[in-house]
């Protein structure tokens, strides 16, 4: 979304650092607050942040688009998998500092299960929020999505599905740029859609995400892995996956149902 949405901006191809281009405000490493915000006030173009903050987490102005993409929970989980298990030797180190200076974590950061069913687990039944059963090592899927859809009637917050950007990325496109009131002439959409492609992307990786090469094993090749849907199959058992039904089944119905497949938002 970071990548569509500075195509959309700039109207160009380029491949531009994205944590640069659309900084992630409420990260705590590589970088401080005070770098992400000098990097935001010395833009001269219309900006774009990123965050992984549940809606509540985040100020709401009636003059700021919001963008929300969700994926089904069990396709996130495995792809989170990769995202932590991937981080190398001073990723971790930096992460566990960030944790131990802070006192309301006071903690290291937690160490991932190899194993992708045992992560899905305890990723399922332990949280590191008070008051939130799962999440390990972030806050709770399922109390994220709950925040977005409780918002969901707000003109200004826009809901796309990871399903749907894979399924017809031209169409989820087209229907962002209306929702940002950006106007593209018809002769640019094959290349920025294709620039927008997973395929393209991973091509573009250590342009597009030039810090990954001290974040991850393997650099950027590990943060663009593979961008595919339904790999939980060939990992979860029926228990695991009574456990996340019954989880998902606490939210509102026609909110587990989107999460799930996607489509349009009531």
């Amino acid at each position: 979304m970071q990548r569509i949405i500075n195509l959309l901006i700039f109207q160009s191809t380029e491949p531009r650092a994205l944590d640069r281009i659309s900084p992630w405000v409420d990260r705590r490493f590589p970088v401080s607050i005070e770098e992400e915000m000098e990097r935001l006030e010395n833009q001269g173009h219309r900006r774009a942040m990123k965050s992984h903050l549940p809606i509540d987490g985040l100020p709401l102005f009636d003059e700021v688009k919001y963008v929300h993409v969700a994926r089904d929970g069990r396709d996130m989980c495995m792809s989170y998998h990769n995202h932590v298990t991937g981080f190398n030797a001073e990723a971790l180190a930096a992460l566990d500092r960030a944790g131990r200076d802070d006192a309301t974590i006071n903690r290291r950061y937690p160490r991932a299960q190899t194993d992708p069913a045992a992560f899905f687990r305890t990723w399922l039944t332990e949280g590191v929020i008070p008051d939130q059963t799962d999440g390990l090592p972030t806050v709770s899927y399922f109390e994220l999505e709950r925040s977005y859809w409780e918002e969901r009637k707000r003109s200004n917050l826009f809901f796309v599905h990871y399903n749907d950007l894979k399924s017809n990325l031209n169409q989820e496109m087209r229907r962002l740029a209306d929702f940002l009131d950006i106007s593209i002439p018809e002769k640019l959409w094959p290349e920025l859609e294709l620039a927008a492609t997973f395929e393209t992307m991973k091509q573009q990786g250590d342009r597009l995400s030039p810090g990954a090469s001290s974040t991850f094993v393997d650099g950027a090749q590990r943060l663009y892995f593979k961008a595919s849907n339904d790999r939980w199959k060939d990992v979860l058992t029926e228990d695991d996956l009574k456990l996340y039904h019954d989880k998902i089944g606490k939210l509102p119905s026609d909110c587990a149902r989107w999460l799930t497949g996607g489509g349009s938002v009531a």
